[in-house]
């Protein structure tokens, strides 16, 4: 009727048996009176009785679960918690048992209408060591396991019958309240009907249908689990598990969560294939799952401590790091030391790597704490080499293409379930780095309309999700580290702004951008490329991390780590009555700036947010509560030689030299006959064009500036490398 009597799914109590005995049933009774006194009689300091006392005021509220530490078990009773491990399907029930005795005594007696007890869900955490989905292997079939991952789809809730009742079409005999087991589990019905009644012939086979209105239900819901990307080898897939959730675990987790699962590792039928292919070829084979018996939801959005362990020791070395007065300068120099040069973006990236504060504001607002960086410029200045490295020493780290990216791919899907033909949502690159740095090269190669995707993503940190009936919203807090190269591939100088080829609703969204310039210099050729060679001839060899104060790769990810979770410092009133006049003064500068020709980074309140983000983030290196002055100094460094030297690039007329009111009148001239020549729609070659005006004694200088002009105002479309025009409008 509907799915409960699928006899395609297998299911087993428990595969584990002990090295030198045979399995032995459980003695019910006895383990139910140990996890009752565990209830009542565990107790920490100052006798607080920890479950006890939960257990009623959850019930009282009318939640009907607890969680329950396996370390606590284990300590009141070793041999119950170690059994509860190797045989949960057997221990767990008779533990929800006991919750549900202890509960009906502790809230005795209840209003009247409620002398029913409600049934109490077990949710189970521990502290072991989370394994990683690719080391399930099948000698964990049936115990307890723990993974970390990352939740990447969740299906809808769905029903799950716990009891059901079935009745004969014949005979109309009813059989009522037959057990189901829990997970992916059906319930196969009896192909006879064994009621004998005399001068009645037999009920024929496959009787039994199952009556909706007499089963008892609960709620699950279906994960997809996806293996953290530290544990993926180079050249891997990632790998994932499904996860069955049921009663108080459902709606817990969204994707994009990081997570720590504990659960029972089970096991079901693999579906039969729809081809000719014969089902022998299937049998004995089963597919993995998880049921879920506890979630651990990583809030902070900072990784899991589990899987960077910081011990005393390293807490003392990071507060005596932090205070010391070079510690910016040391973090910036073990930033891709490779790499020669690039001070500043190596500080900015530092910042990028710390972050700012994230605020919420009493209107329910937020404000963003990450800072986001674009690096534009020459090829072969090591952009990607440093994208590579922030990736790497990220807590949360992904590194993309932005070729090979889609708006999809980077934001969140919606793909068709295959098995339950039901819309599922998939969260992308954005969606899984929450709480770390997404890196996107070839940042310029992307469609248009695929950059236009991140927009919210960069800003609000959230993206909406309105397809297939699905509406939703996923976070994506989150800092982005972009490179991208010029339009003409090498920075051109006579060019001004037509090297940015970027809208300015996703320049604003960049708190530093950086001009990355291979400019010609001999005495930095000589240096770089004496730096170079040093690299490739000690490539392999040990270095010593004492050399200029830099600091190895695990400990500045563990110093980030450290500083994220414990640090959120804010702007001192010095310092935002500083940084007040600086920015009425940089609005004035640009507003001059855009009466002689259009800016391509216009100075909103967005780079003031900026600058604070900065000043927070070199605050939070030296574990400070509040940035002060001395910060907002070197942030507003920071965003001078970055942002403002990239919006101070001139124009196209005056990086020509077109600045004059009589070079302005040349090229109005040569613009409104170019326009007179163009009726919509035709075409011509731009040799053509260029050619008939220097025969009228204009310069070509001033003609394919006026060319270029209107090709970046959208007046002019060039086809076949810019060798025929069209005009638009």
């Amino acid at each position: 009727m509907e799915g409960f009597d699928d006899p395609g799914i297998f299911f087993s109590d428990n595969f584990s048996t002990t090295d030198d005995q045979p399995y032995q049933q459980v003695n019910l009774r006895v383990v139910k009176k140990k996890f009752k006194e565990f209830l009542r009689q565990f107790h920490e300091e100052n006798f607080n009785y920890k479950y006890r006392d939960t257990l009623k005021k959850q019930y009282n509220l009318g939640l009907y679960n607890l969680t329950v530490n396996i370390e606590d078990l284990s300590s009141f009773d070793e041999d119950l918690a170690d059994s509860l491990y190797k045989q949960p399907t057997e221990y767990l029930p008779v533990f929800e048992e006991a919750a549900k005795e202890v509960a009906d005594d502790l809230t005795h007696p209840r209003p009247e209408g409620e002398e029913q007890v409600e049934d109490i869900q077990i949710l189970l955490t521990s502290n072991s060591v989370p394994t990683s989905v690719r080391h399930l292997k099948s000698e964990m079939i049936s115990r307890l396991v723990r993974v970390s991952g990352i939740i990447v789809a969740a299906s809808g809730i769905r029903a799950k019958s716990t009891k059901i009742a079935i009745q004969c079409r014949t005979c109309r005999n009813v059989i009522p309240n037959l057990p189901v087991k829990p997970g992916l589990d059906g319930y196969v019905l009896p192909r006879k009907c064994n009621t004998e009644q005399a001068g009645r012939p037999k009920c024929p086979l496959d009787p039994y249908f199952i009556i909706p209105d007499k089963c008892a239900c609960v709620d699950y819901q279906i994960l997809k689990l996806q293996e953290l990307t530290d544990s993926i080898p180079q050249g891997e897939m990632p790998r994932h598990l499904q996860l069955y959730c049921d009663r108080y675990l459902c709606d817990k987790v969204v994707p994009g969560n990081r997570v720590d699962i504990l659960g029972i590792f089970s096991i079901r039928k693999v579906s039969k294939s729809k081809g000719r292919e014969s089902s022998k070829s299937v049998i004995g084979v089963r597919a993995p799952y998880l049921r879920v018996v506890g979630i651990e939801i990583d809030d902070k959005g900072c990784g899991f401590s589990s899987s960077l362990p910081i011990t005393t020791e390293d807490e003392e070395m990071f507060r005596r790091l932090a205070s010391s007065p070079n510690v910016y300068e040391r973090i910036a120099r073990s930033i891709v030391p490779s790499i020669f040069g690039f001070e500043d973006i190596k500080k900015a990236v530092a910042c990028l790597l710390f972050g700012g504060s994230r605020k919420r504001l009493p209107d329910g607002l937020t404000r963003r704490g990450d800072i986001n960086i674009l690096l534009l410029g020459d090829p072969g200045t090591a952009k990607s080499q440093l994208l590579k490295f922030v990736q790497r020493v990220s807590p949360i780290g992904i590194y993309t293409s932005g070729k090979g990216s889609s708006a999809a791919g980077l934001t969140a899907s919606v793909l068709r379930d295959p098995a339950t033909r039901n819309f599922v949502m998939e969260g992308g690159a954005m969606v899984l780095a929450d709480g770390g740095v997404v890196c996107i090269d070839e940042f310029d190669k992307m469609r248009e309309d695929d950059r236009v995707a991140i927009h919210e993503a960069m800003e609000q940190q959230t993206i909406s999700i309105a397809k297939a009936g699905i509406t939703t919203t996923l976070n994506s807090r989150c800092s982005v580290l972009a490179a991208a190269n010029s339009v003409f591939g090498r920075w051109d100088e006579m060019k001004g702004d037509e090297n940015i080829d970027f809208m300015p609703t996703i320049l604003s969204r960049f708190d530093m951008i950086f001009i990355v310039k291979d400019e010609h210099d001999e005495k930095r050729d000589i240096t770089l490329a004496k730096h170079i060679m040093n690299v490739h001839m000690t490539a392999g060899e040990e270095v010593d991390e004492s050399k200029d104060g830099e600091m190895s790769l695990l400990m500045i990810k563990k110093f980030i780590h450290f500083c994220r979770t414990t640090c959120g410092p804010r702007l001192s009133e010095a310092a935002g009555e500083k940084l007040k006049n600086r920015y009425i003064a940089m609005r004035g500068s640009s507003a001059e700036k855009e009466e002689k020709h259009k800016a391509s980074i216009p100075i909103t309140v967005r780079q003031l947010e900026a600058v604070i983000r900065i000043s927070e983030s070199l605050a939070k290196m030296q574990l400070l509560p509040f940035a002060t002055e001395t910060h907002v100094d070197e942030a507003l460094r920071l965003f001078q030689v970055s942002t403002l030297e990239a919006a101070s690039c001139k124009s196209l007329e005056g990086a020509e030299g077109f600045t004059t009111d009589e070079h302005r009148e040349l090229l109005l001239r040569i613009e409104k006959q170019l326009k007179r020549r163009f009726p919509i729609g035709a075409q011509i070659s731009e040799s053509t064009i260029v050619q008939d005006f220097i025969k009228q004694k204009y310069p070509d200088r001033a003609i394919y500036t006026v060319i270029h002009t209107m090709i970046r105002r959208g007046e002019l479309q060039h086809r076949n490398q810019r060798k025929v025009l069209y005009r638009l409008n």
